[in-house]
């Protein structure tokens, strides 16, 4: 194939930008989608009580036993999210997002009413299942803009979406802690103003407009053409050759596979099209995808922190319930919250500057970040005191957050959108299959039912896990391909002789 030089590269940018502006929804149009989708982000996130749940289901409005709400209550939220992931996936790109958005918002409007007024183990485990709805449809919240804005504003627009909910959740931690600190509120008014604020973006998700097309069932076919060697479809630019990287030091070969080099027949699809025709695709994607090993390595290192993550950010409340009781001292656990958030974003800030070869030494990163992550369990657990259990959740949400931002763009680097959508998909799925397994044999009540102490020793022990494979892969990796650079100079150095 043809590499056009730097002349025709810019004649055919040019040429594509014409196209775009005539055959995709004109960029200014993306602010008012845009800023009604952050409104909705913002305030379903400005949920104040959400750091202090396990004190209040604990607490005398709702007056259940620890093990009521760690072995039988929290386990109904695992199962509900596996069960409802791939079919919510399905579902949202048939019903084009905003139904799902409008699904979530709901969810969370019932999640929260239940809170308030429902009693006893049964009613609070359904309010648990429909919390489990609103995690599943997440996934239209983040995949909606892309469907109604231009293709060169994606970076944006997805910075805007992901900074709104950040902020939300910030405000809403701090805000709780202030009116429980210092006001002196009660846990069941700070649920009124989370109800409230649910019920806000519920309003404000109305006035989205609704998209004309997804990526898969109702994608819409046209012209496709080419200048120069990339070819412009939909709208879209589609290149020949592999996608840069965004990070420095990507520079393998072998990390380079043009994943979207090869385009799965997404053209062929008709506006209705048939669904077993779109589940085909998306297993020809799967197969594509997961056949370059860079990406199979983030994506095991993805699935198996993600369920560990889960597992110690759903039960950490109940652990710091044991060491200080919030009924007889006063908690910090929204303070808490603010501070892990902020410092991963503050860490997630600094990704783009971070220059290591990933392709080399990404592993045995993995490997020592996955093992200061258990090292961190280990001493929220067994040292008893609050004030280093909320250090040591601090240091454990930054580092997850780093690392997870560094596997999305690894991941994402070489991906079609239409894969990037599948791959993280897949791999949140197989994340919820290794939580409900972990939540079934160490949390549920009829399973093991164990204490919350054993539990977290359990999830340390599980990232030192973690740490001691991606190590020994690592390793490996690095010898074979120094080897390899010594075979390369050696028969080079016999050529030249």
């Amino acid at each position: 194939m043809d590499v056009p030089g730097p002349v025709s590269r810019r004649a055919a940018a040019a040429a594509a930008t014409m196209l775009l502006r005539t055959a995709r929804v004109p960029r200014e149009c993306w602010f008012l989608p845009t800023a009604l989708l952050c409104a909705y982000g913002f305030f379903a996130s400005l949920r104040p009580s959400e750091p202090f749940l396990t004190p209040y289901l604990l607490g005398p409005d709702k007056n259940l036993t620890e093990r009521e709400v760690f072995n039988e209550i929290y386990p109904v939220w695992t199962y509900s999210y596996l069960v409802l992931l791939f079919p919510v996936f399905l579902a949202t790109d048939y019903l084009r997002y905003k139904p799902v958005v409008l699904l979530q918002g709901l969810s969370l409007i019932v999640t929260w009413f239940m809170l308030l007024y429902a009693q006893g183990l049964l009613a609070v485990q359904f309010l648990e299942f429909f919390y489990g709805i609103a995690t599943a449809t997440e996934i239209a919240y983040y995949s909606y803009i892309y469907s109604v804005v231009d293709l060169g504003m994606y970076q944006k627009v997805t910075s805007y979406c992901r900074s709104a909910t950040l902020v939300g959740f910030t405000v809403g931690s701090v805000l709780g802690q202030i009116l429980v600190s210092v006001a002196g509120w009660s846990l069941f008014s700070l649920n009124v103003i989370s109800l409230t604020c649910v019920s806000v973006a519920f309003a404000v998700a109305w006035f989205l407009p609704m998209p004309q097309k997804s990526l898969f069932f109702h994608h819409i076919p046209s012209t496709c053409q080419r200048v120069n060697g990339i070819k412009v479809q939909n709208g879209g630019i589609i290149s020949n050759t592999p996608a840069s990287n965004h990070l420095p030091g990507w520079e393998d070969m072998e990390s380079k596979i043009p994943l979207n080099l090869e385009e799965p027949p997404h053209e062929e699809l008709e506006p209705r099209a048939d669904r077993l025709l779109v589940l085909k695709v998306l297993w020809n994607d799967f197969l594509i995808c997961y056949s370059s090993r860079p990406l199979l390595c983030w994506s095991v290192w993805w699935a198996l922190s993600t369920c560990g993550y889960f597992q110690v950010v759903n039960y950490t409340q109940g652990l710091w319930e044991k060491v200080m009781s919030s009924r007889h001292a006063a908690i910090y656990n929204g303070g808490v919250e603010a501070v892990s958030t902020l410092l991963g974003a503050i860490a997630v800030f600094m990704v783009g500057y971070i220059k290591i070869s990933w392709s080399t030494w990404g592993e045995m990163t993995l490997s020592l970040c996955s093992l200061l992550i258990a090292a961190a369990v280990y001493v929220m657990d067994t040292v008893g005191d609050i004030w280093m259990c909320y250090a040591s959740y601090v240091v454990f949400r930054t580092i997850y957050m780093l690392l997870i931002t560094i596997a999305t763009f690894q991941i994402a680097a070489n991906l079609s959108m239409e894969r990037y959508a599948l791959v993280f998909g897949v791999n949140t799925f197989i994340a919820l299959v290794l939580q409900t397994l972990l939540t079934l044999i160490v949390v549920d009540a009829s399973g093991l039912g164990l204490q919350i102490e054993t539990q977290f020793l359990i999830y340390a022990s599980y990232f030192a896990f973690i740490a001691v494979v991606f190590l020994v892969n690592g390793a490996v990796s690095v010898i074979k391909k120094y080897r390899k650079q010594e075979d390369q100079e050696s028969s080079s150095a016999v050529t030249a002789s």
